[in-house]
């Protein structure tokens, strides 16, 4: 398994996802890359569509695109890169330190991938029950991530069994097929369902156009993280609603960070309170004299106040003191003392 893909290791995997919003230009492509490479991700994921091999001028677009394509068969063709820029992409994005993952939508764009040097594979949520393409990718030995937007649960569970079968390393991601999904169909109770029924590392394809949903994720033990990106909200592209911009993206990986650091360090209350005993006798009181006391004063409530610092005898004490004689005087402030009363 590839250095460069840390999940199962302990390590969370940030994804930020490109999809075809370079529109088929490699520039745009490249600066996707930097983007996402540059905001933090631990990797970034294209998808690889062979118009020959995965569609006919039947398909039907999933959703009114520009006009500049007749069918989704132009529009793949038109968007497509040859096995040379793919390969330029890998390296680039090698080059910044980070994984390449792409969506393979046909067996030659799975042997394609694998030739290119793709770090992983994430199996698309219409690819799931293509049980020819998952026995393909686990077949080439990369790490597999499924998606499951649109499947069944008995879908997910042969989809899993297949990959686990051809010796894949699998994760799983939660996954709802809208865009932007809403919260109320977000289901971050999956994660736990998930990981307790299949065994591998879990997490969220994010398509919520917010960084909430994602830190929620990573709160709950999300393995891994995917999100859609884009420069600007104002970018064309079916997913830009449902994609986080540069400074989005940027918020999402610090927030991931933060939530870690809090996570990987468990506080013992006993602990904390003991290292933060010099700030607790500023903010805490104690118990004083609330007017001058003479010797023989037996205290009861109306004889005493609590006030700061809390270098004393604790506020929470004070009813061991009712009913005590003051064997001196004291003033009125004075912090009381068991040597002030007769034994």
């Amino acid at each position: 398994m590839t250095t460069r893909w840390p999940v199962g290791q302990g390590k969370r995997l940030i994804i930020g996802e490109v999809g075809l919003a370079h529109e088929g230009s490699l520039g745009s492509a490249q600066s996707f890359i930097d983007l996402i490479a540059d905001a933090g991700c631990d990797a970034v994921k294209f998808q690889t569509h062979i118009a020959e091999a995965e569609s006919t001028p039947e398909e039907k677009f999933r959703v009114p695109l520009s006009g500049q394509d007749g069918t989704r068969y132009d529009y793949w063709t038109r968007t497509a890169f040859t096995e040379a820029q793919w390969r330029s992409l890998v390296e680039r994005t090698h080059a910044k330190g980070i994984a390449f993952i792409s969506s393979p939508f046909s067996e030659e764009a799975v042997d394609l991938l694998a030739r290119v040097g793709a770090d992983a594979l994430k199996i698309a949520s219409g690819e799931v029950s293509n049980l020819p393409l998952l026995e393909r990718a686990a077949a080439t030995g990369l790490p597999v991530i499924l998606s499951s937007g649109m499947s069944p649960q008995a879908e997910l569970d042969r989809a899993v069994n297949v990959l686990k079968s051809g010796g894949a390393a699998v994760s799983i991601l939660q996954c709802t097929s809208a865009y932007p999904c809403p919260p109320e169909k977000l289901g971050l109770n999956v994660l736990a369902e998930m990981r307790e029924r299949y065994g591998v590392p879990v997490g969220l394809s994010d398509h919520s156009g917010d960084i909430f949903a994602g830190l929620a994720a990573v709160t709950l033990g999300a393995d891994v993280l995917e999100v859609h990106v884009c420069f600007s909200k104002d970018m064309y592209g079916p997913d830009v609603k449902a994609s986080l911009t540069r400074e989005q993206l940027h918020d999402l990986v610090r927030g991931v960070a933060f939530i870690d650091r809090a996570l990987s360090n468990p506080v013992n209350k006993d602990d904390q309170a003991q290292a933060l005993d010099p700030l607790r006798k500023l903010f805490t009181k104690s118990v004083v004299a609330g007017r001058e006391l003479p010797a023989g004063a037996v205290l009861d409530r109306a004889a005493l106040a609590f006030k700061k610092p809390g270098i004393g005898i604790p506020v929470s004490d004070y009813e061991r003191l009712l009913g005590k004689r003051l064997a001196r005087p004291v003033p009125k402030d004075h912090f009381f003392a068991d040597g002030d009363f007769d034994h």
